[in-house]
C-alpha cells in the first residue's frame, strides 16, 4: 500500500495540463465492442480505471497496443462474452460492456458491479431498458445473464431518473439494434455528447445530441466502421486543480480544457470572489482578497457536478463565513467529512446537507484515510493549506481517476511525495 505525504501551507504557481476524461474514455472504450475495424484513440488518460477496462476487453478477446496516452485497439477478435467478477468488482464502469456485448452477440454474462462506496447506484434502470428492447435477463450467482435470440429491437425508453451509465449502455445497444430507439430523460453530460459524436462518425443516425431526448436508428446488427478520435479533456480533473489554486489563493493556469464544460464550477468559484480569465482552451484563476462562502446544490449536468462536491467542501473550509452543500444525487457521499474534521475543519451534517464554517488558516496536518475517488482529492486539497505534514492513506482511490497527480502538483510548487506504508 502507498500513501502520500504533503507538507502544506505553500503558494502554488505555474500551469497544469489536463488529461483526457476518464468518464468519457470508459464508455468510448466499451463502444469499441461495436466496431469491425481497428481504432486509434488519443488523449487516453493513464489511470487505473482505464487499465482495468482494457484488461476486461483483453479477457473478452480484444487486443491493443498502448503508447503513453495513445492506444490502437482491435475488438473484432472478441470470442468471449463473460465479464468476470474478479475485474468487475473493482470498477462499476465495467457494466458498460453489457449493452454492446448483448447487441453484438445476442448473449452475455456480466458480473454485478463494485467500485466506489458512495451509496447505491443500482443497475436496474439499465436492465429494465434492455428488457424493453427484447432482452431476457436473469440474475444468477451474482451475474447478469442477458440474451436476445433475435437481436435487440428499437424501443421507447423512459428513464425514471437521469442515469449517465444507463444512457450510455442503451445508446450503445441501440446503435446495433433493429429499428429506432428513443431515450427520454437521457443524461446530457459532455461525456455522453462525445459518445454520441463518435457513434455518429461511425455511421449511426442519432438525433437530439446534448438534449434529454435521444433518437437512435440502429444498424440492424451490422458492426460499425469507427473513425479515429481523441478523448475530451477531464472537466473534473480541471475543476480539482482550479480548487487547488483557490484553496491556496494562488495564481494558476489550467491548459487543455473546454471552458464550456466547466461553467457550473467557474460560476461557483466566481461567487467565492475569484477572478477567472477564460481563453479558448485554458482558464487562469487569480488570487482574491477574501474567499467568500458559497451555497451548492449538486445536480445533473449542466448543474453543479456531484464529482466536485468534496473538493468544494475542502475549499469552503478557507472561506470567511458559512457555506452549505446539498448533495442531491448520492447518499453516503459525505464520507470525507470525518477525515476533514481530523484536519481541524468545522463541518456539521444534517442528512444530505453539510454546513461548513470557514476557519481560514486553521487546518493542521495529520493522518487521514481516503474513502473514495473524489473524497481523496478533497483530502489532498485540504492538505495543501494545512500546517505541517499530512499523510493520506489508501491513495489507490486517487490513482483510479487522476493521472500523475503528484507529478503535476510538484511542478506547481507542492511538496508531495509517495511512500510505501
Amino acid at each position: 500500500m502507498k500513501y502520500l505525504k504533503i507538507i502544506g501551507n505553500k503558494k502554488l504557481n505555474g500551469q497544469i495540463t489536463i488529461s483526457g476524461a476518464k468518464n468519457a474514455a470508459l464508455p468510448l472504450l466499451a463502444s469499441t465492442i461495436l466496431a469491425k475495424n481497428k481504432i486509434n484513440i488519443g488523449n487516453l488518460p493513464d489511470v487505473v480505471d482505464i487499465n482495468t477496462l482494457l484488461k476486461l476487453l483483453e479477457k473478452l478477446g480484444s487486443s491493443y497496443t498502448k503508447n503513453k496516452n495513445q492506444i490502437s485497439i482491435e475488438t473484432s477478435t472478441i470470442n468471449n462474452t463473460k465479464a468476470t467478477y474478479d475485474i468487475v468488482k473493482t470498477m462499476r464502469a465495467s457494466i458498460l460492456v453489457l449493452g454492446p456485448l448483448l447487441a453484438r452477440f445476442g448473449h452475455c454474462e456480466v458480473s454485478l458491479p463494485g467500485g466506489c462506496a458512495i451509496g447505491q447506484r443500482p443497475v436496474d434502470l439499465h436492465l429494465k431498458a434492455l428488457e424493453q428492447m427484447g432482452a431476457k435477463i436473469e440474475i444468477k450467482g451474482g451475474y447478469i445473464q442477458a440474451t436476445c435470440a433475435n437481436g435487440l429491437k428499437g424501443s421507447k425508453i423512459v428513464f425514471d431518473k437521469v442515469t449517465v451509465g444507463g444512457t450510455e449502455n442503451i445508446l450503445m445497444a441501440a446503435s446495433l439494434a433493429t429499428g429506432t430507439t428513443t431515450i427520454i430523460n437521457a443524461a446530457k453530460e459532455p461525456e455522453i455528447v462525445q459518445l454520441c459524436e463518435v457513434l455518429q462518425n461511425a455511421g449511426v443516425q442519432i438525433q437530439g445530441v446534448g438534449t434529454s431526448k435521444l433518437t437512435i436508428i440502429g444498424s440492424d446488427g451490422k458492426l460499425l466502421e469507427f473513425k479515429d478520435f481523441d478523448i475530451i479533456p477531464d472537466r473534473i480533473e480541471a475543476g480539482t486543480y482550479m480548487c487547488a489554486a483557490a484553496i491556496t489563493n494562488s495564481k494558476l493556469k489550467i491548459n487543455n480544457i473546454i471552458p464550456l464544460h466547466l461553467e457550473a464550477i467557474i460560476s461557483k468559484l466566481e461567487e467565492m470572489n475569484f477572478e477567472i480569465i477564460q481563453a479558448h482552451d485554458s482558464v487562469t484563476i487569480l488570487p482574491t482578497d477574501e474567499i467568500k462562502p458559497v451555497n451548492i446544490i449538486t445536480s445533473e449536468y449542466p448543474g453543479f457536478p456531484t464529482d466536485m462536491q468534496a473538493q468544494f467542501m475542502a475549499l469552503a473550509t478557507q472561506a470567511n463565513g458559512t457555506s452549505t452543500i446539498d448533495e442531491r444525487l448520492f447518499e453516503n457521499r459525505f464520507m470525507h467529512v470525518s477525515e476533514l474534521l481530523r484536519l481541524g475543519a468545522d463541518i456539521h451534517l444534517n442528512g444530505n446537507i453539510a454546513t461548513i464554517n470557514g476557519t481560514p488558516g486553521k487546518l493542521n496536518g495529520t493522518d487521514v484515510m481516503a474513502t473514495d475517488l473524489r473524497a481523496s482529492s478533497a483530502l489532498v486539497l485540504a492538505a495543501l493549506v494545512a500546517q505541517g505534514e499530512t499523510d493520506i492513506h489508501r491513495i489507490y482511490h486517487l490513482d483510479r481517476g487522476y493521472e500523475d497527480l503528484e507529478g503535476k502538483l510538484s511542478k506547481i510548487g507542492v511538496n508531495i511525495q509517495r511512500h510505501n506504508e
